[in-house]
């Protein structure tokens, strides 16, 4: 029998981390003081300071050094070059996702699908981007290249996060729901040109809503500016 190892302290405020900016409770540039939430969580500083160091790895804190720690902001050029990363990494593990492992492909993105379009009927938003995370982190998964992989954990978490900011768009959730139940379809014909044409235009068009979000002032928090 093998035993499963009780999370630390550290991975417990990782998940409850994260979860946060992923899901929007957090705001893009929040300030996040280890006191704060050392006092919040019930436990000492120690793991909230490593806790904050992995979500730094991930990229979705910031620490800054004679003024604090924040949720990660990203520039307009930032948001162009991981969507720039993502597409290339995407489009890439496609191909190789077909090539190496197209039954398991189809089973996973059939499911995941089935369950977006019960989200979106019932505009269960939250359901939805989790779901279209889910979907494409199948894609990486499959492609069967931990160099790529390995690229995408990079960006992922941010991805996840601005994706959360948008699920709220009726007009932006119709048009993402076309675009997976086309990418599916492709992908069970294994038509790779047409479908790494497609994704090129889905992650495209995602990358100018990702760029819209940065101007919504609901999302982004005003607390590096006044520390600056």
């Amino acid at each position: 029998m093998k035993l499963i190892r009780p999370k630390s302290l550290k991975e417990l405020v990782v998940e409850e981390m994260r979860t946060r900016i992923i899901d929007g409770r957090l705001r893009l540039g929040a300030g996040l003081s280890e006191n704060t939430l050392a006092a919040e969580l019930g436990i000492s500083k120690t793991p909230v300071r490593e806790a904050l160091q992995q979500l730094k790895l991930e990229g979705l804190v910031e620490v800054q050094p004679q003024r604090g720690t924040y949720v990660f902001r990203l520039a307009p050029e930032q948001v162009v070059a991981i969507s720039e990363l993502r597409e290339v990494l995407e489009v890439a593990a496609i191909a190789a996702a077909i090539e190496r492992h197209h039954d398991a492909l189809v089973l996973r993105m059939s499911r995941i699908f089935d369950g977006m379009k019960a989200a979106f009927d019932a505009d269960d938003n939250a359901a939805y981007r989790t779901l279209d995370g889910e979907y494409h982190d199948a894609i990486i998964e499959l492609c069967g290249n931990p160099y790529i992989s390995s690229a995408y954990s990079l960006i992922g978490f941010r991805i996840q996060a601005l994706r959360s900011r948008l699920s709220h768009e009726a007009s932006l959730n119709k048009l993402s729901i076309k675009d997976h139940r086309e990418m599916l379809k492709l992908v069970k014909t294994r038509d790779v040109p047409a479908l790494q044409a497609l994704m090129r235009g889905h992650i495209n068009q995602t990358k100018q809503s990702y760029l819209d979000v940065l101007e919504r002032r609901d999302f982004i928090s005003d607390e590096q500016e006044k520390a600056s």
